[in-house]
């Protein structure tokens, strides 16, 4: 896709020219860069801000108000989450293919609207009783398809609105980033604070009506930006794109390579004439480039058939789609850890001294609020002096690359569960030494203090981790799979949230005693380091990919 029909290029003097918005060319400083990016944020701001409002405390609503048992809870909790993070790839989908980020962000708000207003109806007596918990249910996923249209676009959307071909606009993306997720953060911390007291103490209707009403501020918000956006238009579907590569060399498969001497080639490496005449590498997915190659059916058509024959830059986004693939999969015990804040952290926190002076107590939910805040502390610790100090070291525009940032965030989490088994051992070994193991609903004298460490380490690792992973595959994936990028990161939790329900429904078939409806009989500490074990085997395994992982070549942070 030509992107100086839609977006900010730069002239010959280092200025943006104007692009399109609304179908009306505007003036340079009307359109793209930290202004308009701005308003996107401040929309991410209250969509987080609502989001975590409710999704902190609903393992809490569920055993409280419905009295769900802790497991069938936390499993509830995890397929919606699950849900959640998935369908983003079909709002990607549609934005790439047929309505573009913009209209997408759009529509997906006023559905996010709907969902949480009728969550909010399902917690009044205007709803009997027995159809509350279905009313409930049925918000909850009608809230999770409306972020699912609006989670993969807005990043991408906001990314848009700087020009990858200027250096200095590339920092500022850096940056962008960064701040995306300080941005949020910030909802998040705001949300768990207020939301959830309100839900504590004031009542469960007035707790879900907040989110309501930030998400109708989110939607005015970004309505006041629309003048000012860099919009690009949908190109049609890019995995059809990649699935008529696939198609195409599995028709050709018998097919020899056309070789082209050394000399005319690149040295020292084998290439192959695709239709076009220029030159393919054939070092990754080899097999895919015959795609390219002419047969005497292609000669006798009049028209070339895209089942069979496909261009080079096709080809190449499909080896760029097909590299992602393994590091995915090699991230997905990572959202299993994170997984647990919101469902057993939060139970943990519940049986625990909550007093944090003398007279005021946190709520179980709120106190996950540690997690966000460090988060907030860390990204202008590392993005005003961490990674200038690294630039100068590693001459890279973001100091370390994406995919040493992701390791280390991915081996915190692994410090994190080792942590959090620690202190769960404590925990049950005070339970017991006070008498208290067989009292549902106890307060131990432990103070909840004691979770800080695993909190603090969570939010590091998060920083680290999501928003590598974000800009690692918005740079990685095709222009015009950008906002698939940000899906197929948003299915990473999706798929680790489901993985976190498949190990749960696995422990609670072989051994049910680690996971007790009351923790004081179980063993949680068991499971923490079930998982820490299992991140490490998959961190290696990260590792060992992220070393041989071939990068696209327009982009210094990630060589």
């Amino acid at each position: 896709m030509d992107v100086s029909q839609t977006c900010p290029l730069l002239s010959s003097s280092g200025l943006k020219e104007n692009c399109v918005a609304d179908g009306v060319d505007r003036k340079p400083s009307s359109h793209g860069g930290w202004r308009s990016a701005i308003y996107i944020i401040w929309v991410e701001i209250a969509e987080q801000f609502a989001y975590f409002g409710i999704s902190a405390n609903v393992i809490i609503y569920l055993t409280n108000v419905f009295h769900e048992p802790a497991l069938s809870a936390a499993k509830n909790v995890n397929i919606w989450s699950g849900v959640g993070n998935l369908i983003p790839l079909l709002g990607a989908f549609v934005a790439d293919t047929y309505m573009g980020r913009y209209m997408t962000i759009l529509f997906s708000s006023l559905l996010y609207l709907m969902g949480v207003a009728t969550l909010t109806l399902s917690a009044t007596p205007v709803v009997p009783h027995r159809f509350q918990k279905s009313l409930f249910y049925i918000s909850l996923y009608v809230l999770a398809i409306g972020q699912g249209g609006q989670k993969p676009c807005a990043q991408a959307f906001g990314a848009d609105q700087f020009n990858e071909e200027s250096a200095q606009e590339m920092e500022a993306m850096n940056s962008f980033f960064n701040w995306w997720y300080f941005g949020t953060t910030c909802g998040v911390v705001a949300g768990i604070i207020i939301v959830s007291y309100v839900q504590e103490y004031v009542g469960w209707a007035i707790g879900f009506s907040i989110p309501a009403i930030a998400v109708a501020i989110a939607l005015v918000t970004f309505l006041i930006g629309r003048t000012s956006y860099c919009r690009r238009s949908p190109t049609g579907s890019p995995l059809t794109q990649v699935a008529q590569v696939l198609v195409a060399a599995a028709r050709k498969r018998h097919l020899p390579f056309v070789e082209v001497d050394q000399e005319e080639g690149k040295e020292g490496r084998t290439v192959y004439l695709p239709m076009n005449g220029s030159l393919i590498d054939g070092n990754q997915f080899r097999f895919l480039d015959k795609a390219t190659i002419k047969d005497e059916l292609d000669v006798s058509c009049d028209g070339r058939n895209a089942w069979r024959l496909c261009s080079t830059i096709q080809v190449e986004e499909a080896k760029q789609l097909l590299r992602l693939l393994p590091i995915w999969f090699s991230c997905l015990m990572y959202p299993v850890v994170t997984a647990q804040t919101s469902t057993f952290f939060t139970k943990q926190c519940s049986t625990l001294d909550r007093k944090i002076w003398s007279s005021f107590e946190v709520t179980p939910a709120s106190f996950q609020l540690s997690i966000a805040l460090s988060a907030i502390l860390t990204v202008p610790i590392y993005d005003w002096i961490i990674v200038p100090l690294l630039r100068t070291i590693t001459k890279t525009s973001s100091g370390i690359t994406l995919l040493q940032r992701i390791g280390v965030g991915i081996s915190l989490s692994v410090t994190c569960m080792v942590m959090a088994a620690l202190v769960e051992a404590r925990r049950l070994r005070i339970a017991r030494e006070h008498g208290l193991a067989d009292i549902p609903n106890a307060t131990i004298p432990m103070s909840v203090w004691w979770l800080l460490p695993q909190d603090v380490i969570c939010g590091v690792s998060n920083v680290l981790t999501v928003a590598g992973l974000n800009q690692f595959f918005y740079d990685q994936m095709p222009d015009e799979m950008r906002s698939l990028g940000s899906a197929a990161v948003a299915s990473i939790f999706g798929v680790g949230n489901f993985l976190s329900g498949f190990i749960l429904s696995f422990l609670e078939m072989i051994n049910g005693k680690w996971l007790a409806n009351n923790l004081n009989h179980g063993h949680l500490d068991y499971y923490y380091w079930l998982l820490a074990g299992l991140s490490t085997l998959w961190l290696g395994f990260y590792t060992s990919l992220a070393q041989c992982f071939v990068c696209k070549q327009n982009n210094d942070a990630l060589r």
